[in-house]
């Protein structure tokens, strides 16, 4: 493990604190080989190796197999949550991480993106209803805010605002928006214990190599030493959250949440505009910017809202602090991923 990754989770589990609730527990990750789903079972384990919590730590994927030597510290096991009914073992703790969460994905294969949200946090809460037992944290997105032009200081978690449900682009928020009343009417009508993190956009080094996000595609073009290509006149604002950071919000809500509530995963460090945010990139890997037009299918994978900043004042208050501002956070991108040893 890079020193300067291992760095930043070591960091993310000294910022927790008391941990005990997790001892002997089973914890379950859904997604287990995206950015998230990836970070949070290395956060877990060296948990469990640093503090001997004695955590059973089991991380779900349609292809386990692929990855059986990434996740020593876990126990992989194959399920598709996109399937009624997935055969999922029984845990104290669920973090479900899986979904398509990039444009790609969304223009060609929406309907698989609305059913891992959907069936997936479906089966899960039945689970836990089943059981009588455990606690669920449903990784949502900040995209269910949509488009909300009158909100200038950051959406909080009673803001909202437009996604129009026929363009099938909304099978991502629309999904996330759906399985998020269907934690709240489980909480409120089954007494299940869930929760929900509205995630921003999340970038580091565990980055998928699936993922056709435009950041992504940036740090690719970085890593080539080429110039990264901006596809879009790159106006549109963001909140960027460095992916450890990200990962010690979900810790302090599946240990300190409130059931039945929503939180913001927003850095207060991170709010940038797209084109901001490649050229602090380009800077730091001495490549240059160029603008170039989208092809058809990318563009119908494409948010088309102008302002997406959130806020995480009702994280920080449980304690959550963000650590690592967009040109920190990009230069440890580009150094882990370069094996580049600082």
């Amino acid at each position: 493990m890079h020193p300067l990754y291992l760095e930043d989770l070591e960091q993310a589990c000294r910022d927790l604190g008391e941990v005990g609730a997790l001892r002997d527990r089973r914890v379950l990750v859904t997604g287990v080989t995206g950015m998230i789903g990836a970070c949070l079972v290395d956060a877990l384990s060296l948990l469990n190796e640093r503090r001997g919590l004695g955590m059973h730590i089991v991380g779900v994927s349609r292809h386990p197999e692929r990855f059986a030597d990434r996740f020593p510290g876990a126990e992989l096991l194959a399920a598709d949550l996109t399937r009624p009914d997935p055969a999922l073992p029984e845990a104290d703790f669920i973090v479900h991480a899986a979904s398509n969460a990039h444009p790609a994905a969304f223009s060609t294969d929406p309907v698989g993106t609305m059913l891992c949200n959907l069936r997936g946090t479906e089966a899960l809460l039945e689970q836990l209803r089943r059981a009588g037992h455990g606690r669920l944290l449903f990784v949502s997105t900040g995209e269910i805010y949509g488009d909300n032009p009158a909100i200038t200081g950051g959406f909080s978690e009673t803001d909202f605002g437009r996604v129009d449900p026929m363009n099938p682009r909304a099978c991502y928020p629309e999904s996330k928006r759906a399985a998020e009343t269907l934690c709240a009417s489980y909480a409120a009508q089954y007494g299940v214990d869930a929760l929900v993190a509205r995630l921003s956009y999340v970038y580091g080094p565990t980055l998928s190599e699936a993922n056709t996000r435009a950041d992504a595609q940036f740090l690719r073009k970085a890593l080539a030493g080429e110039d990264i290509v901006l596809k879009s006149e790159g106006t549109q604002v963001r909140t960027y959250t460095y992916v450890t950071d990200a990962i010690a919000g979900l810790l302090t809500l599946l240990l300190r949440g409130g059931r039945g509530e929503a939180y913001n995963v927003a850095s207060r460090l991170g709010t940038v505009s797209i084109r901001g945010y490649a050229e602090t990139l380009a800077a730091l890997a001495g490549v240059g910017v160029r603008f170039e037009l989208p092809s058809e299918q990318e563009r119908r994978g494409y948010s088309a809202v102008s302002h997406a900043v959130q806020r995480g004042d009702k994280l920080e208050a449980l304690g959550w602090t963000p650590r690592r501002d967009i040109r920190e956070g990009l230069r440890r991108t580009l150094a882990v991923c370069r094996g580049v040893f600082e």
